[in-house]
């Protein structure tokens, strides 16, 4: 990999944020690319990368030069049609996106939330316990991790029980469309393919139960002006990233805590740390590793210029790992003080199905601390390649009931 300087003092970098290579193992790269500047070039796809927590948060936080509506992946949409209309949550600007959150926000709130923890613990402590008295070694991704939101988050929605395999590849599209057109992209895209129609009948009105969350969308949306095209695209936003960031936080603990036993065995003795050890996933070993930002304007960052029109790429996963904010950053400790990550992005395009997810993590690792007396590693775990999220394909576990 070679370095070099522009004339305007940025430093270019040749490597490829999309290869297998790094896809399997990022974080030398991402050393790289912090100790390279505040923003660097990467000369490969024509664009800036910033991967230090504190101009990472400045991107995100600056919605008005850094903009979603341009899209959050590789592709500009003032260049380039996307391949499905735009997110009206993820790929808009206020004051659409605005109008597109408030409609969501006031279903999804806190109270709402707290309401569901009670039936999610009893079916995450009923699941664990279940897996943990088998024999054998299990598979901590297809057993637990997917086992789990793939239960409770469709209930939540109101979808059918048929067909709900159908949000894993769907969601794994969607995240590796953001990337460039690679293998990954070219594979997701002809599976995603086949659970597209499922999904897209799923997000129409009248389809979900009555008592869901996503019937209470389609109503709220309604009563906000939006028509049943718009309300359907809202749903789908759901449906896009609420399963596959999930599973992946869940895999990536088990994964954590079957590496760190001391880690796990502070989780034993103290289930009430289940919310921080979900907190510390998300920062250590981050499900959602990049995202896009366009400039709508000249800006300037660390004293860099970056035209109108550029792409910029957030390394989230490599700020989640800066020295410059984390004391021993490679290091996985569920009683350190996580706040301040930015796995869930923040800001007015923070993610808004994040409560759900810390729920849903935390409900798990509660039942792993009650009913798991020994978590071990059976085998080596092999990661699953996506460009945008980092998760693993299998996981092969031990577990001991407690």
């Amino acid at each position: 990999m070679t370095i070099q300087s522009t004339a305007q003092e940025v430093t270019v970098l040749e490597l490829d944020p999309f290869s297998d290579e790094f896809l399997n193992d990022p974080y030398e790269a991402h050393e790289q690319m912090r100790e390279a500047g505040p923003v660097f070039w990467l000369e490969r796809y024509q664009l800036y990368g910033v991967a230090r927590h504190d101009e990472v948060s400045q991107v995100l936080a600056d919605h008005e030069t850094y903009v979603s509506s341009r899209g959050v992946g590789i592709s500009d949409f003032a260049k380039e049609k996307p391949w499905r209309p735009p997110s009206l949550l993820l790929e808009a600007d206020p004051p659409h996106h605005t109008k597109a959150r408030h409609v969501v926000s006031h279903i999804m709130t806190p109270k709402v939330l707290r309401g569901l923890k009670e039936g999610f613990q009893e079916r995450a402590d009923e699941l664990v316990a279940r897996v943990a008295a088998g024999k054998g070694t299990v598979d901590g991704v297809a057993d637990l991790a997917e086992a789990f939101p793939l239960e409770v988050f469709p209930d939540f929605i109101g979808l059918p029980k048929d067909g709900r395999e159908n949000l894993l590849p769907y969601g794994s599209m969607v995240f590796n469309t953001f990337g460039p057109r690679n293998s990954h992209f070219e594979r997701a895209m002809e599976r995603g393919a086949k659970a597209q129609a499922w999904i897209m009948e799923q997000c129409q009105p009248g389809a979900p139960a009555p008592d869901g969350l996503g019937a209470k969308i389609h109503a709220a949306a309604a009563e906000a002006g939006y028509d049943e095209v718009d309300q359907a695209k809202l749903l789908r936003s759901f449906l896009s990233a609420g399963v596959d960031t999930t599973v992946h936080g869940i895999g990536n603990a088990l994964q954590c805590l079957a590496e760190n036993p001391e880690q796990f065995g502070y989780l034993r003795e103290d289930p009430s740390l289940a919310r921080a050890a979900f907190e510390e996933t998300v920062r250590y070993s981050s499900p959602v590793q990049t995202f896009f930002r366009t400039t709508n304007k000249d800006a300037e960052l660390a004293g860099i210029r970056i035209p109108e029109g550029s792409k910029v790429l957030m390394f989230l996963a490599a700020a989640n790992r800066d020295p410059r904010q984390w004391e021993n950053p490679a290091s996985f400790d569920i009683r350190r003080k996580a706040a301040g990550h930015v796995g869930f992005g923040f800001g007015v395009h923070a993610c808004l199905g994040q409560m759900l997810a810390r729920l849903e993590g935390e409900c798990f690792l509660t039942a792993l601390a009650r009913n798991v007396g020994k978590l071990e590693l059976a085998g080596e775990p092999v990661q699953q390649l996506n460009n945008t999220l980092r998760g693993l394909d299998s996981l092969p576990l031990r577990l001991t009931a407690a």
